[in-house]
């Protein structure tokens, strides 16, 4: 069975004003204010609390702060939690294109370094949870992205084969997921850091959702 498995934030949505919002309520709780800028920062906001955290303290001086990010990610976390949906929006095209998938035969499942309680409460607030067939977050298993594991059980769960997939992303961790795991790779070129997704070099670019259906079936041919 053919299966497009996708990453979640900066891929399927833009998470970053809601997740800029959790990181600088934990600034301010230093003293600090919002050291965060939603613009300018938004692609350090795809890639999680933890990074967050870390280009803030840099910023506040205290760039080697292990510890500090360690004590504070569960506070982001739960500021995050508590209004993970109030600034994210899927992007455009999204749903259409995985409906498209699903009735050519797909199936479709999420693959996300996000907490897994998190990230199906995301997808249930934004109205497509049901269309995945699967959904692995950072703690479904011991491991996460860019460990091959997680991407195999999401295929796997979705009623896939790794054989026959290809993993939609938006940075260097799903690119070395897609090579871990020895799959196909596309990347988003229109997340706040599309414009160094060449470099990576995926299979394939993709630049509009209405151009998913043809991408991917160029790269997954049907079982013989």
């Amino acid at each position: 069975m053919r299966t497009v498995i996708f990453d979640l934030d900066g891929t399927l949505a833009d998470t970053s004003g809601d997740l800029i919002a959790a990181a600088n309520a934990c600034f301010r709780d230093m003293g600090a204010g919002d050291v965060l800028d939603p613009v300018r920062d938004a692609g350090t906001a795809l890639r999680g609390g933890r990074a967050m955290l870390t280009l803030g303290l840099a910023r506040m001086g205290r760039g080697d702060d292990a510890a500090a990010v360690a004590q504070w990610y569960p506070r982001l976390l739960s500021e995050y939690d508590r209004a993970l949906d109030h600034q994210t929006v899927l992007y455009p095209g999204a749903i259409a294109a995985i409906k498209a998938l699903l009735a050519d035969g797909f199936r479709v499942g999420v693959c996300t370094n996000k907490p897994e309680a998190m990230a199906d409460k995301l997808l249930v607030s934004l109205g497509v949870r049901d269309l995945f067939g699967s959904l692995v977050g950072a703690d479904t298993l011991p491991v996460r992205k860019p460990d091959a594991a997680p991407y195999v059980a999401a295929v796997e769960r979705a009623g896939g084969k790794v054989a026959q997939s290809v993993l939609i992303g938006d940075s260097d961790t799903d690119r070395e997921t897609a090579r871990a795991a020895g799959v196909p790779c596309v990347l988003v070129t229109f997340g706040p850091s599309g414009e160094d997704m060449a470099a990576l070099q995926p299979e394939a670019l993709l630049h509009d959702y209405d151009d998913l259906h043809q991408i991917v079936c160029g790269l997954i041919k049907d079982d013989m």
